[in-house]
C-alpha cells in the first residue's frame, strides 16, 4: 500500500501538483477526482487526486493506520474519507474540528505541520442544495435512514436546518440510539429517537432522508417498502450514482418533491477543496462540472 501511494506521489510531485485522495471502499465510480482536478485547472493550477480504495487493495479499515501514514509521508495536502471509514478513522487523527467532534464522523483529513486535522464537509455538503430546494418545507417530523458516517452528517444538517422532530432509523439499534443521544446533547430543543422499524418512524412524518448505501451500484432496491412513500412527504437521497436511484424514481412517482444526491456529491466537494488547498473554489462551476460529468455518463 505504501508503495502505491508513493509511486503516485512521486509522479505527481514531478508535475509540482497538490496531491490529495480518497480513501475507502468501492469507490472507482466516486466523482471526486473529476470535480476536484477540473476545479484546479480552471483555477490555474495543478492539482492531482488518488482514490485508494480499500477493495481494490484487498484491505478493511485497519489499512487505515498504514494508509494516512504512507499519504503524510509522501507529502499529500490531505485525504477524503468515504464508506466504511468515515468514524474509524477519528482515532488516528490529533485535532477534530467543532462539526466533526459533534458529529462523530470524519469525511475530510487534512495534513498540516506534522499533525493531521479532522473535518466534516459532508454536512454543510448537504445542507446548502437541502436550504436552497426545502426552503419553507415542514420539518415537524423527518425520517433519516441510516446511523453511519454519512447518516450522522446528515441528521446534524437537518437539525441545524431547523428539524423539530428528526427520527433515525438504522439495522443497528445501538448505533442509532447512540447517535440521536448525542445529537440531543447539542439540540436539546429539539426531539431526536432511534429506531429500527420503518413503519413506525414513518407514521405522521412530513420529510424523508435517505443515507444508506441502498440503491448505489451494485446495491440496488429501496430502503424502505414501496407503501411508506406518499405525496405528501418531500424526499431526500444522499446517494449520487446513479442519480436517480429508485427511491427517487418512486417519490417522484408519487407526487413528492425531491432532492437527489448530486448537491451533497459538489458542495462537500466545495468545502474540502478549500481545507485541502485554502482557495476558495467556484461552486457554481463545479456543479457544472458535475451535471456535465454526470450527463455524459
Amino acid at each position: 500500500m505504501i508503495t502505491e501511494v508513493s509511486t503516485f506521489a512521486t509522479e505527481a510531485a514531478a508535475h509540482d501538483k497538490v496531491l490529495v485522495g480518497l480513501i475507502g471502499a468501492d469507490i472507482q465510480r466516486s466523482k471526486s477526482p473529476y470535480l476536484h482536478e477540473q476545479e484546479a485547472a480552471a483555477a490555474g493550477f495543478h492539482l492531482h487526486y488518488q482514490l485508494i480504495d480499500l477493495t481494490r487493495l484487498g484491505k478493511g479499515v485497519e489499512a487505515l493506520p498504514e494508509l494516512l501514514a504512507a499519504a503524510e509521508a509522501c507529502g499529500f495536502a490531505g485525504v477524503n474519507i468515504t464508506h466504511p471509514c468515515k468514524q474509524a478513522v477519528m482515532p488516528y487523527l490529533d485535532e477534530l474540528s467543532e462539526d466533526a467532534r459533534q458529529i462523530g464522523a470524519v469525511n475530510t483529513v487534512v495534513f498540516r505541520d506534522g499533525k493531521r486535522y479532522g473535518h466534516n464537509t459532508d454536512w454543510s455538503g448537504f445542507a446548502e442544495p437541502f436550504r436552497r430546494h426545502f426552503a419553507g418545507d415542514d420539518l415537524r417530523r423527518v425520517v433519516l435512514l441510516g446511523a453511519g458516517g454519512a447518516g450522522s452528517a446528515v441528521a446534524h444538517a437537518l437539525l441545524v436546518a431547523g428539524t423539530q422532530e428528526l427520527v433515525i432509523v438504522d439495522q443497528d439499534a445501538s448505533r442509532a440510539a447512540t447517535l440521536a443521544a448525542r445529537l440531543q446533547g447539542f439540540f436539546a430543543d429539539r426531539r431526536v429517537s432511534g429506531l429500527t422499524d420503518v413503519q413506525q418512524a414513518m407514521q405522521g412524518a412530513s420529510g424523508l432522508v435517505h443515507a444508506t448505501p441502498t440503491g448505489m451500484y451494485g446495491h440496488p432496491g429501496l430502503p424502505l417498502p414501496a407503501e411508506l412513500v406518499h405525496g405528501d412527504l418531500w424526499v431526500a437521497e444522499v446517494v449520487y450514482f446513479p442519480l436517480e436511484t429508485e427511491l427517487l424514481q418512486l417519490a417522484r412517482q408519487r407526487g413528492c418533491r425531491v432532492l437527489d444526491g448530486g448537491g451533497m456529491a459538489v458542495w462537500q466537494a466545495v468545502g474540502a477543496f478549500a481545507l485541502f488547498t485554502g482557495r476558495a473554489p467556484d461552486s457554481e462551476r463545479m456543479e457544472q462540472h458535475f451535471r456535465r460529468m454526470i450527463a455524459a455518463g
